[in-house]
């Protein structure tokens, strides 16, 4: 008897989602629990796994298709293997059993599946477009796992010619098409929508890093130790932020319509870089962390971003935001507001610089800060002093400690 395989039910942020890559075909065997498709939506990747052992009867929704929450893409056939699938399992085992036999022979169907099924769902997304296959593929993330740049890099390695290489037309110049991911869609448009729906602007500062860097060489072996974390600057930046939004509440407010929501929490989104684009999981309650919880809490979101395993749960909500460009070395820039937030605050590379200090010229390790903001709601002066804030309680740390 054939079972209704539906998409998961979205939360109320997501409207609607796009099947990525049908793992699994009508008449192929399944097990229980294992991912037959992916559901690609505006934030993250969704799984479909497998209700049961059996096979999949047919397939209603094709890759490509749009479909709504909780709505029927597959018929399943439990218990039952069809004869189809009972040819195809025994000449996999046939080409399993052959490609044993010859060590030349490479990687059989089903080890390259299951090589592929391990991998994160933006990665099985692209082995599958670009007809790569993983075993091919040369691994440089955690543990030898496969990223999407593997792919795109092993792609764009020439090809070993058989006998003599092709000739190119001098002058001649390669264009590749590709359909934008739902996620970058989604991304472009709330970024044009924040552009052209907000009154933004941008106020710049910088801050002296040497004691920062020298409260850290001093006691990270110790935190890592006691709190088995490594002490990074992020947590303190994620610190002197929930302050600063204490002390101008403003800056952690939203507009909603006509009415100003002035959020009595502080839950602070650090922008994390993933394969798929940038992903901003948020930070909830930072408030009551301490810094050992805060940097646990961006290494365990930069891991599920990195295997493809944000939920849509870690990524709502958030009051205000943290950017990091110094990371990719920008230097300078003006970030965009992540709304219905009103501000975001910019973080930028380490650069030693001469400066004057008490009428003597010191190299120092500066840093530029930008926080952009609505204007619509938060007037130059609140935007100011929260950034000089800021400044303020990462040139003199002891103030973060003692809430001075």
């Amino acid at each position: 008897m054939a079972t209704e395989i539906k998409a998961p039910v979205f939360p109320e942020s997501v409207a609607d989602g796009t099947i990525a890559t049908w793992h699994k075909q009508p008449g192929e065997a399944v097990s229980r629990d294992e991912v037959i498709c992916d559901i690609e939506t505006d934030k993250v990747v969704l799984e479909v796994v497998a209700p049961a052992d059996g096979t999949i009867a047919s397939i209603i929704k094709n890759e490509g298709d749009t479909v709504l929450s909780a709505e029927v893409i597959a018929q399943f056939e439990e218990g039952a293997v069809s004869g189809a699938a009972q040819t195809q399992a025994v000449q996999s085992e046939e080409k399993v059993e052959q490609a044993a036999a010859n060590t030349e022979a490479g990687n059989s169907p089903i080890v390259e599946r299951q090589q592929v099924q391990d991998q994160a769902p933006a990665v099985r997304k692209a082995l599958t477009e670009s007809g790569v296959a993983a075993a091919d593929v040369a691994g440089t993330g955690r543990g030898g796992r496969i990223t999407k740049e593997d792919v795109a890099n092993h792609q764009a390695k020439p090809a070993a010619p058989a006998v003599a290489p092709l000739s190119v037309a001098v002058g001649e110049r390669i264009e590749k098409r590709v359909p934008m991911t739902r996620l970058r869609k989604r991304v472009a448009e709330r970024l044009l929508a924040a552009t052209q729906e907000t009154a933004m602007l941008t106020t710049f500062n910088e801050v002296n890093m040497k004691p920062i860097m020298e409260m850290r060489a001093q006691y990270k072996d110790a935190f890592e130790k006691r709190h088995g974390a490594r002490l990074g600057f992020m947590s303190f930046f994620v610190k002197a932020a929930t302050e600063a939004l204490k002390r101008y509440p403003a800056v952690n407010a939203s507009i909603d319509g006509d009415d100003i929501v002035y959020h009595g929490y502080y839950d602070i989104g650090v922008a994390v870089s993933s394969e798929r684009g940038l992903v901003v999981p948020v930070l909830r309650d930072t408030d009551r962390m301490n810094y050992a919880e805060v940097e646990n809490g961006i290494r365990a979101y930069a891991a599920k971003a990195r295997d493809g395993k944000l939920g849509i749960e870690d990524m709502t909500g958030g009051t205000f935001t943290i950017t990091n460009g110094g990371t990719f070395g920008s230097l300078l820039s003006t970030p965009i507001l992540n709304t219905p937030q009103t501000a975001i605050l910019g973080m930028h590379k380490i650069q030693e610089r001469p400066m004057a200090v008490n009428g003597q010229v010191e190299i120092l390790p500066m840093m530029y800060l930008a926080l952009s903001y609505d204007h619509r709601l938060i007037d130059g002066k609140e935007a100011v002093g929260f950034l000089v804030t800021i400044k303020e309680l990462l040139e003199e740390p002891a103030r973060l400690i003692l809430d001075l």
